[in-house]
C-alpha cells in the first residue's frame, strides 16, 4: 500500500485530535521535494526512509511534531534547507528537534562505536529533548531493517557492531523493548548467522517431540487463573536467538541449563492482581529457587515494571512467567513514548510532560496506572559534564565549563607543556575558548611551546593545574639552578678563584644541604649569599661584595603613598604584575633593591612562599594624580578597521597607549599587547569593559609580564 500524507493523517488523527492535516500535507511535500533524486543503496528513492521512519513512530503514537520531525529530519542535511526555513514554516520547536537528530547524525558518522558507553552519554548529554532519541532510534531501525541494501560486507558489519554496541543499549535503557530486540536480533542475524542458525536449531530439537508446547502451556495457564478469578491474557514466546546467546556466554550456561528459554507474558488488571496471580502460581507450580524477580516495587533504571518468575509448569518444562497491568505492558514495549498516547481525547500540557532525575528514566508515579504523562521532555542527565573528541575520534570528558587547556592535559601533560594553540572543529580558537559537546578538538603544540601561568586561573581540571604548576615550579628551578652558577662563578672570579665541585661538597653540609645542586638553586633564590659560601672556604680572604646599581629606576615616594613602607627604602614596581592603586599589593623586601612592590595575586610570589622574612605587609596611602604603567593582553579578529576601533575606545576612556606589540597573527586573529597609562586599577577595569563590548574584540584581559 502506497503511504501518502493522507495515510499518515488518519493513523495519527486516531490518538491524537489535534493533529493539523495541512501541516502534515506540507512536511510530507518538503521532504519529498529535498530528497528528489536521492537513491539509498538499495536503490530506492531515498524519501521512502524518512516516511518509514515517521510511520514506526506513528506506531508508538508520538504526537504530531515528533512525525514532522521524522519527515524532516534528513532535509538539512541532504538538501539546501535550511533551520531557518523550518523554523518559518513549522515553528521553534519542530526546528530545534530537527536540528537536534541532525547533530546526532554527525556525531555517529564522525565517531563510529568506539567507546561505547561514553558515546551512549554523548548521545544523551547532545539531546535536549527525548523526541529526538526517539527519532534517531526509529532511523537506526529502519536502517537495520533494509541493510541487506549495503553491498559493502565491511560496513554491514560495521553499522551492525555500532547498533549493538550504541543504539540497542540505548532502547533498553529508554525502556522501549521492542526496539532493543529488533535491533538485536536483526545485527545478529547479519554477524553470527552460523551461531543464530545453531540456537535455532536447538530451539526446534527442543520442543520438536511436541510443537503444541507453547499454545498447551499458554491455554492451561489461563484457565487455571481464570478458576481463581483472575481476569488475564497470556501470550507465549521463546526468547530471542540472541538473548538466548548474551545469557549463554554471561552465565556460562548451556541451552539446557537456560531455565527461561520460553516466557509467559500475563496481563492482569491490577498490581494487586499480579501479586495475587504470583502466589497462585507459586501454589501450583513448583518455583526455581533463584529466579524471582519484582521490579514493580523496585522498577528497573528506565521505568520498566513487572513481576518475573521462573517455574516447573506445564508439562513439566521450564518457564519464566512475566506478570504486569496493561499500563506496564505498554510501558514495556514502548518505554517513555508509552507517555505520549492521547487518554480522553486531551493534549498534554506543559505540566503533563515528564521528568528525568539521578537514573536516566523514573517513572514519575508508583501508582499502578498513573495517568500522568511524564513531567517533562527536557533530558538532564549528564549536564555536568562535556564529551569532546581528539582528531583521531577517541572520546575525552571533561567537567562542564572546561576550556581547550583543561583537554590538552587530558590527552596528556606533556601535549599541555608544549600547547601553543587549538582548533575546534577545525576553526583556530582561542586556547582558552570553552568547549561544547561534541566538540572536535585539535591541540597545536610547540618545540617552544610552554604553559603560562595565567592558565592556571582559566583551566577548571585538577589535572591542568597541577600540571601547569609543575612545569612552572621544575622551570623556576632551572633557571635558579642557572642563576646560582652565574652567581657563584662570577663570585669565584672576583676572588681570583678556580671553581671546583669537590671543594664545593665542603659547604654542602655546613648549610644543611643534600646536594650540590640543592645549594645552587638556593644560591639562585637568593637564600645562600654566594660570597659566604667562599668565606667558609677560604676563610683568610675578606671577600668584598660590589654594590650593584638598581636595576628600575624607584618611583618617588611623593607619586606613590605606601603605608608600611620604612622610610628611606626604595620602592620599585614589579614588572610581572604592574600593581595599581586601588588593588591589594604586598612587598618583598630584597638585599640591595629595597622593596619590590607586587598585586597580592601575583603569580611570580610563590616563589617566595617558603621566605615570610621577606615579606612586608603594605597598602595604597593615597592614590594621587600621577599615571600609573598598565598591561592588556587583547586577541581582535583580523579584520580592517579593528586596531582603529580599541584604540579610539582606550582614547574615549581617557587611557594613553604608550607602546602596542603583535604577539601573534594568523588568518583569524591578531594578539597585541598593550601598554597603557592608567591612574588606578578601576580605570583599567572601565576600559577594559569597554573593550569588550567591542565587535572585533575576541577577548581582552589584564597583562602580566
Amino acid at each position: 500500500m502506497k503511504v501518502t500524507a493522507s495515510t499518515l493523517y488518519k493513523k495519527i488523527s486516531k490518538y491524537d485530535s489535534f493533529v493539523s492535516r495541512d501541516v502534515i500535507q506540507k512536511a510530507f511535500n518538503i521532504s519529498k521535494n529535498a530528497h528528489a533524486n536521492q537513491y539509498r543503496s538499495s536503490g530506492e528513492e531515498y524519501f521512502t526512509h524518512p516516511l518509514a521512519v515517521a510511520d514506526l513512530l506513528i506506531g508508538m503514537k508520538l504526537d504530531s511534531s515528533t512525525i514532522i520531525t521524522a519527515l524532516l529530519h534528513d532535509v538539512v542535511e541532504d538538501s539546501e534547507i535550511t533551520l531557518e526555513n523550518i523554523k518559518s514554516e513549522f515553528g521553534e520547536e519542530i526546528s530545534k528537534l530537527v536540528d537536534g537528530v541532525t547533530k546526532l547524525s554527525k556525531l555517529d558518522i564522525r565517531f563510529g562505536f568506539a567507546q561505547a558507553e561514553n558515546f551512549r552519554k554523548l548521545l544523551l548529554a547532545s539531546s535536549d529533548d527525548i523526541r529526538v532519541l526517539l527519532v534517531k532510534l526509529a532511523d537506526r531501525l529502519h536502517n537495520i531493517r533494509t541493510i541487506n541494501g549495503i553491498k559493502n560486507d565491511e560496513k554491514r558489519s560495521r553499522i551492525c557492531y555500532e547498533t549493538l554496541e550504541i543504539f540497542a543499549p540505548l532502547a533498553e535503557r529508554l525502556g522501549i523493548n521492542a526496539i532493543q530486540k529488533e535491533l538485536e536480533d536483526r545485527c545478529f542475524a547479519e554477524l553470527k548467522p552460523e551461531t543464530r542458525d545453531s540456537i535455532l536449531k536447538r530451539l526446534k530439537l527442543i520442543y520438536s517431540q511436541d510443537e503444541s508446547n507453547i499454545p498447551f502451556i499458554t491455554k492451561e495457564l489461563e484457565s487455571f487463573l481464570r478458576s481463581k478469578k483472575i481476569n488475564c491474557l497470556i501470550t507465549g514466546r521463546v526468547k530471542s536467538s540472541y538473548s538466548i546467546w548474551k545469557k549463554m556466554q554471561f552465565k556460562n550456561l548451556s541451552m539446557d541449563q537456560l531455565s527461561d528459554i520460553m516466557a509467559y507474558r500475563i496481563i492482569v488488571d491490577d498490581i494487586s492482581s499480579c501479586y495475587n496471580t504470583l502466589g497462585l502460581l507459586h501454589q501450583k507450580y513448583p518455583a526455581i529457587m533463584g529466579r524471582f524477580k519484582d521490579y514493580i516495587s523496585a522498577p528497573k533504571r528506565n521505568g520498566y515494571q513487572s513481576l518475573h518468575s521462573s517455574l516447573i509448569g506445564p508439562k513439566k518444562t521450564r518457564i519464566e512467567v512475566q506478570i504486569r497491568t496493561p499500563f506496564m505492558n505498554e510501558y514495556a514495549l514502548n518505554g517513555v513514548a508509552a507517555h505520549w498516547i492521547y487518554k480522553d481525547g486531551k493534549k498534554p500540557s506543559e505540566g503533563v510532560k515528564y521528568k528525568w532525575v539521578r537514573e536516566l528514566i523514573q517513572v514519575l508515579e508508583e501508582s499502578s496506572e498513573p495517568e500522568e504523562f511524564l513531567e517533562n521532555t527536557k533530558l538532564e542527565m549528564y549536564n555536568d559534564q562535556v564529551f569532546c573528541f581528539t582528531p583521531k575520534g577517541n572520546l575525552i570528558i571533561l567537567p562542564k565549563g572546561a576550556n581547550a587547556v583543561d583537554f590538552s592535559y587530558a590527552v596528556h601533560s606533556e601535549v599541555g607543556n608544549s600547547a601553543v594553540g587549538a582548533k575546534i572543529n577545525n576553526k583556530n580558537r582561542l586556547i582558552t575558548t570553552e568547549i561544547k559537546n561534541g566538540d572536535q578538538v585539535e591541540i597545536l603544540t610547540s618545540k617552544n611551546g610552554f604553559p603560562e601561568p595565567k592558565w592556571i586561573d582559566d583551566c577548571i581540571t585538577g589535572k591542568a593545574k597541577s600540571g601547569i604548576k609543575r612545569f612552572i615550579k621544575n622551570r623556576e628551578t632551572k633557571e635558579f639552578l642557572h642563576l646560582g652558577t652565574a652567581l657563584l662563578q662570577k663570585e669565584y672570579r672576583q676572588q681570583n678563584k678556580r671553581m671546583h665541585e669537590k671543594s664545593l661538597i665542603k659547604v654542602i653540609s655546613q648549610f644543611g644541604l643534600s646536594d650540590l645542586q640543592e645549594l645552587l638553586i638556593e644560591i639562585g633564590k637568593g637564600n645562600i649569599n654566594s660570597r659566604k659560601v667562599l668565606s667558609f672556604l677560604y676563610p683568610d680572604k675578606k671577600n668584598k661584595v660590589p654594590v650593584l646599581p638598581l636595576l628600575t629606576k624607584p618611583f618617588s615616594q611623593e607619586s606613590m603613598k605606601i603605608k608600611g613602607v620604612i622610610p628611606g627604602m626604595a620602592i620599585h614596581y614589579a614588572h610581572c604584575c604592574h600593581p595599581l592603586p586601588g588593588e591589594r599589593i604586598v612587598g618583598i623586601v630584597t638585599t640591595g633593591k629595597g622593596i619590590t612592590v607586587h598585586a597580592l595575586d601575583c603569580f611570580s610570589l610563590e616563589k617566595f612562599h617558603d621566605m615570610p622574612e621577606m615579606w612586608l605587609e603594605i597598602s595604597w596611602e593615597r592614590e594621587g594624580n600621577s599615571f600609573h604603567k598598565g598591561s592588556l593582553v587583547t586577541v581582535l579578529a583580523n579584520e580592517p578597521g579593528s586596531l582603529a576601533d580599541i584604540t579610539k575606545i582606550i582614547s574615549i576612556n581617557n587611557g594613553n597607549i604608550s607602546n602596542i606589540q603583535v604577539v601573534s597573527r594568523d588568518l583569524d586573529f591578531y594578539k597585541f599587547n598593550i601598554n597603557l597609562e592608567i591612574k588606578n586599577i578601576n580605570h583599567l577595569n572601565q576600559i577594559i569593559a569597554a573593550m569588550r563590548l567591542s565587535q572585533f574584540v575576541e577577548s581582552v584581559e589584564r597583562g602580566k609580564d
